[in-house]
């Protein structure tokens, strides 16, 4: 059974920095490309940051120079550095991994999401 586990949310002031992480378990076969999501109060989920396996990266507009996505495939683990952070920032953060299955002798790519962890930025 697949399971994403993110922490290191919290409350931080305007400037600050966080940094997110989000294990994966249960995985048997890898992961392809894993990412943070965010969805503030009232607005929809909206990708921050993505990373293949092999470490290609993107970043929305709003997170471009300020977060660093990394991961560890050997701890099927995803990272996000954030610094420099807003009031707008704040949101509950997701974990996303697309984890490679085997069903009735078939490769397919499922997506698992994580339970969210929330970032709060005030002064």
């Amino acid at each position: 059974q697949v399971q994403l586990v993110e922490s290191g949310g919290g409350l931080v002031q305007p400037g600050g920095s966080l940094r997110l992480s989000c294990a994966a378990s249960g995985i048997r076969f890898g992961i392809n490309a894993m990412g943070w999501y965010r969805q503030g109060p009232g607005g929809q989920r909206e990708s921050v940051a993505t990373i293949t396996s092999g470490g290609t990266t993107n970043y929305a507009d709003s997170a471009k120079g300020r977060f660093t996505i990394s991961r560890d495939n050997t701890k099927n683990t995803v990272y996000l550095q954030m610094n420099s952070l807003a009031p707008e920032d704040r949101a509950v953060y997701y974990c996303n991994a697309e984890v490679r299955e085997l069903r009735d002798g078939r490769w397919f790519w499922r997506d698992y999401w994580g339970q969210g962890t929330q970032v709060d930025v005030s002064s």
